[in-house]
């Protein structure tokens, strides 16, 4: 899959993208990461890529000239990426949005700027619009990184377990639930007997159960969406009963 990220920053991306997974994953040829500077695309001596708003106001706005020319010309070699725009005002990202932007041949993603960008680039351009949450960034590079290794880490081969995706938190609707390693004892905790126990369907129930109750006490509103058996329903019965 290759990922093309058009920026004005293209030095930002130095170290997240070329790190630990992700780099593995270049290296092995599973993903193809593209970083291209928009002002390459802008005319004239000096380059520029802003100007004032129409009508007034505060800040700069991203010119639409050179975010055009930046597109078509990556769309040549990637004719079948979808056009992704970072935005405060887009969809709020999620892993089932991750999961349908990995199954794209590819993602073209144009980090905002300042203002925004000239209304015409949404019109004429993108084909989603993406934020990560009812907040400000100072720009979309930190979004369109933490996009690229969303979708990234669930496409096959790019980690190191085939299982790891299919457990995260999120893959069924639920939280994940709480993991151990050595020692078994530290500060006078103790990890959880049933996890030394060998007993795998015990171990299974408890992780379940444990998944459901972090969710049901931090992000209950999750459960209206998630995949529930009568078991789970009953469970938090209990647990709301509990409480």
């Amino acid at each position: 899959m290759t990922f093309d990220i058009l920026t004005l920053f293209p030095a930002m991306f130095e170290g997240p993208l070329t790190e630990s997974i992700l780099k593995r994953a270049v290296a092995s040829g599973l993903i193809e990461i593209g970083i291209h500077n928009i002002r390459d695309y802008a005319a004239g001596r000096h380059q520029v890529t802003d100007d004032y708003p129409y009508g007034g106001g505060a800040g700069m706005v991203m010119k639409v000239e050179p975010l055009a020319a930046s597109v078509e010309a990556v769309k040549k070699q990637r004719p079948a990426a979808q056009v992704i725009l970072t935005t405060p005002r887009g969809e709020s990202f999620n892993q089932e949005m991750a999961r349908e932007l990995a199954q794209q041949e590819g993602l073209i993603l144009i980090c905002g700027r300042y203002e925004g960008v000239d209304e015409r680039v949404r019109e004429l351009l993108v084909d989603r619009e993406i934020s990560l949450g009812d907040f400000v960034l100072t720009g979309g590079e930190l979004a369109a990184m933490v996009v690229v290794d969303a979708v990234a880490r669930l496409l096959p081969g790019v980690l190191g377990s085939e299982d790891s995706a299919a457990c995260d938190s999120f893959s069924d609707g639920l939280l994940e639930y709480p993991h151990y390693t050595r020692p078994p004892e530290f500060a006078g905790l103790q990890v959880p007997e049933v996890l030394l126990s060998g007993n795998h369907g015990e171990i299974a129930r408890w992780r379940r159960r444990q998944s459901l109750r972090r969710t049901f006490l931090t992000r209950p509103e999750l459960l209206a969406g998630a995949q529930l058996t009568e078991e789970d329903r009953k469970y938090l019965r209990q647990l709301a009963e509990e409480q």
